[in-house]
């Protein structure tokens, strides 16, 4: 559990929810002490006799064979192609980027800079996120294992192995993956410091929030959340004596000097971000609810089903542990309701806060006590993990089969059938010519490639290369950066559409 007043209380509290509650697949298995030096033949014993364990590592190598199987089969779209294009950059040319104004920090960047000596294929630039999204698994057991018990952690773990928000930003080459493996680790020592009161676990607290916020600006919402709970919960012990907040106080130290170079840049771009209404990303309250019908899977009907697991969760921790039912709902409400004030100021998408998938799914996890209270049966964990997966099927029965991002691979050996030397290829806007350039090569095709961002932009083209065939790739971005449909208006006034390949539209003029 999260916390109790003395060392004593949190002790005989802890062993009170890893003890077998009825469902626990261990029972009359004792666990190693805690002082039992770990060697390799203790760590073979423990696989061998705890069933915990081997299911742990039975749904991390599904999460491995879910996140790794058919890694390069989507071809790379625009974000993913950003993230080549600034990883090709030096160390320092990456920082001054983004001090310069990228809206990412350095450190996923700096990541694939070193990936980039094992090729630029999409399965070397999706290699990191998938391998530290699958290794995020056995972290969520072990936050929801410190939240409750092994049951709850095995739960949650199961929950994110066959999670489809989760599994389909493991096979994208950008840092959402990334962020919550290290933001996961953050919360797992918060929940430990919270409960040990240890300095060690609120340095590395603050060491792995630091290291996520590296990973993506977005990460200092779920950390400064993380603080105020650790403000309220401690409200009476810090108003009794100042000195009980000198840990915590040590925990967001150690997140600021780490974090510092980063933190100073972050006020600059977030003033410069939010001084224009976005344009793109949702807005009001379709933040909240496409963000919770994601990270459910996609599904309103599982969506449904997980918000009133995840309310019973609240329902039975906080009849246990009042701090951790306030724990689930601030990491639950607070960022929802942050994101939904931010949305008329700057971009906002769901993938933002994927953060919220180990909070969520302990919260759903919490409520199989009272669950088992019904049923009364240890296969109970067992069919729960199963029900995880089965939930997923839908979604996996066409994932790996059926493009899910624009197809720029497919999409460009069209294009390459079509034009001839001299041709104009038009990008609009010019920015999707990264993923374009992937797979596509006016040097080969020995055409023209140019950028257009406007009508006006389009008829000066016109005007340069009078009677030269013009093709011109568009996206619905187009609309982002010209919110007047000027260029629309234009290409279907002077242009035919030739064919729509996903979310690309190919159109020619003579």
């Amino acid at each position: 559990m999260i916390t109790m007043g003395k060392k004593q209380g949190r002790q005989a509290k802890r062993g009170a929810h890893t003890h077998d509650d009825g469902g626990d697949l261990d029972a009359g298995t004792p666990a190693p002490a805690r002082s039992e030096t770990l060697t390799l033949d203790t760590l073979v014993t423990s696989v061998k006799t705890s069933r915990y364990l081997q299911v742990l590592i039975g749904l991390t190598l599904a999460g491995f064979l879910l996140r790794f199987y058919n890694l390069g089969g989507n071809s790379l779209w625009l974000d993913e192609a950003s993230t080549l294009t600034f990883a090709r950059q030096s160390l320092i040319g990456i920082w001054e980027s983004t001090a310069g104004g990228e809206f990412n920090p350095p450190l996923f960047y700096w990541l694939e800079h070193g990936m980039l000596l094992f090729g630029e294929s999409e399965f070397v630039l999706r290699l990191l996120p998938a391998l530290l999204g699958a290794l995020t698994i056995p972290v969520v057991y072990f936050i929801g294992k410190e939240f409750r018990d092994r049951n709850v952690g095995l739960i949650a773990a199961a929950l994110l192995a066959f999670s489809p928000f989760h599994i389909f930003y493991s096979q994208e080459a950008r840092a959402y993956a990334p962020m919550l493996f290290f933001f996961s680790l953050a919360l797992l020592f918060y929940m430990r410091a919270s409960r040990s009161n240890e300095v060690r676990s609120w340095v590395l607290f603050g060491v792995f929030s630091a290291v996520a916020f590296w990973m993506h600006f977005y990460a200092i919402v779920p950390v400064a959340v993380l603080i105020l709970h650790a403000l309220v919960t401690r409200a009476g012990e810090i108003r009794r004596d100042l000195r009980s907040a000198k840990n915590p106080a040590l925990g967001l130290v150690t997140f600021i000097i780490v974090a510092l170079p980063l933190l100073i840049v972050t006020v600059g771009l977030f003033f410069i971000r939010t001084s224009s209404a976005p344009s793109f990303g949702l807005q009001g309250i379709s933040v909240v609810h496409q963000t919770l019908q994601q990270i459910s899977g996609f599904s309103d009907l599982v969506m449904v089903l997980f918000l009133i697991l995840f309310l019973l969760g609240v329902a039975v921790t906080w009849r246990e542990d009042r701090n951790g039912a306030v724990l689930l709902v601030f990491m639950m409400v607070l960022p929802l309701a942050a994101s939904l004030i931010l949305s008329s100021s700057m971009p906002m998408v769901p993938r933002y806060l994927i953060y919220l998938l180990p909070v969520y799914f302990v919260g759903i996890a919490s409520a199989y006590p009272a669950l088992y209270a019904l049923v009364r049966d240890r296969r109970t964990v067992y069919l729960v993990v199963i029900a995880a997966a089965v939930i997923s099927l839908p979604f996996l029965a066409t994932y790996y089969t059926t493009p899910q991002k624009n197809d720029w691979r497919g999409f460009s050996a069209e294009l390459a059938g079509m034009t001839g030397e001299g041709d104009l290829v038009v990008v609009l806007p010019p920015y999707m010519a990264q993923p374009l350039d992937y797979y596509y090569s006016n040097a080969t095709d020995r055409t023209l490639e140019l950028g257009a961002t406007t009508g006006e932009e389009l008829q000066a083209l016109r005007d340069s290369y009078p009677g030269r065939r013009a093709f011109y790739v568009v996206t619905v971005d187009i609309l982002a950066v010209d919110p007047t449909g000027d260029a629309v208006n234009w290409l279907e006034e002077n242009a035919g559409l030739e064919r729509q390949h996903t979310g690309i539209y190919l159109f020619s003029s003579a």
